[in-house]
């Protein structure tokens, strides 16, 4: 019998005891932040609107430096850009040169481009304090109406309806009106800054309130809660450990929707007076002053009008692409 020209099963038994002896690799777990951050990569017009946003951060953050290098400081006055007897900018465009990049503000030549840059630090400044004071008081009052339940929920949840049907614009402009120039050692726009963050934020709250509420609900009947509870765990233990990061991926989602609203909000209260005051620069005070010059400087109203469209729309397209990277099931 004729023999094999190939024995094969040396190299086999070779090939197999190198695969048992080779450490097996290991099956690393990812986070649910993991999986979300998978998600988001995927969404090109979120990462494209996170961008933006990122952008429009690190401008706020740096404007000092940025006007210092590509602008005139935002209240400086450039009466040689201006006509003398119509009070527009003197060059077409709205003043757009080498020198001014966005043009100048007419009747006293302000730079636009520096004041967009600062308008853009008061915006992002009130919206993103505005969000975190409703987070935070929403979150808290949230979770202790849910859990708790009985009499506590209906009378955190009526003080919400209550709040909800507060004329929020109303008691804004009433409430900047008789403040004092001078308060606790601040003054000027510091202190419009601060009331606009405590009254866009008490009347956010609510919102994440009943989100807060509503998750609570559901999730303190589940087994990981009744575990802790039969474990002798107390109520803060549950609160903090066991109830509130199953919570933080519907605030987030909540937060990045509410930062738009906020700036839009500020822009309404600047535009109607009721906002920070002169000559500190916003954008809804740039577009308030450009109704009264549109038809001779149309470009005027299109700067700040575009700065606010385009932050709201980043923030919302951002916002969007996190709801469905940390709620897949909820996603369109």
């Amino acid at each position: 019998m004729t023999a094999p020209l190939h024995d094969t099963s040396a190299a086999e038994t070779a090939a197999v005891d190198v695969a048992a002896a080779a450490p097996a690799k290991a099956i690393e777990g990812r986070s649910p932040w993991q999986i979300a951050w998978t998600r988001l990569k995927r969404d090109k017009l979120a990462l494209a609107g996170g961008a933006v946003v990122f952008f429009l951060i690190l401008v706020a953050i740096f404007a000092p430096l940025i006007v210092g290098l590509l602008g005139h400081p935002p209240n400086e006055f450039h009466e040689d850009q201006i006509d003398a007897l119509f009070g527009t900018p003197i060059e077409p465009y709205g003043g757009i040169n080498s020198d001014f990049l966005l043009g100048v503000e007419p009747v006293n030549g302000r730079d636009v481009f520096s004041r967009i840059v600062y308008g853009a630090r008061i915006s992002l400044l009130v919206a993103f304090l505005a969000a975190l004071f409703a987070v935070l008081l929403g979150t808290v009052l949230g979770i202790i109406a849910g859990y708790f339940g009985g009499w506590i929920d209906a009378a955190l949840s009526r003080v919400m309806d209550v709040m909800l049907a507060f004329p929020q614009l109303l008691f804004t402009i009433a409430l900047v009106s008789v403040l004092p120039n001078d308060l606790l050692g601040f003054g000027g726009s510091s202190i419009r800054i601060g009331a606009l963050v405590v009254v866009i934020g008490f009347f956010g709250w609510p919102y994440v309130g009943r989100i807060v509420r509503g998750q609570t609900l559901s999730l303190r009947n589940r087994e990981y809660v009744e575990a802790a509870q039969s474990l002798g765990a107390g109520r803060l233990y549950i609160l903090r450990r066991e109830l509130l990061p199953n919570l933080v991926a519907p605030i987030t989602v909540y937060a990045t929707l509410m930062i738009p609203t906020n700036i839009l909000t500020e822009a309404a209260l600047s535009f109607l007076g009721a906002g920070v005051k002169p000559p500190t620069a916003s954008w809804g005070q740039m577009l308030s002053k450009a109704v009264n010059t549109y038809e001779s400087d149309p470009l005027f109203m299109v700067i700040p009008g575009l700065a606010i469209f385009i932050t709201v729309l980043a923030f919302n397209l951002f916002g969007d692409g996190v709801r469905d990277a940390l709620d897949p099931k909820g996603a369109r």
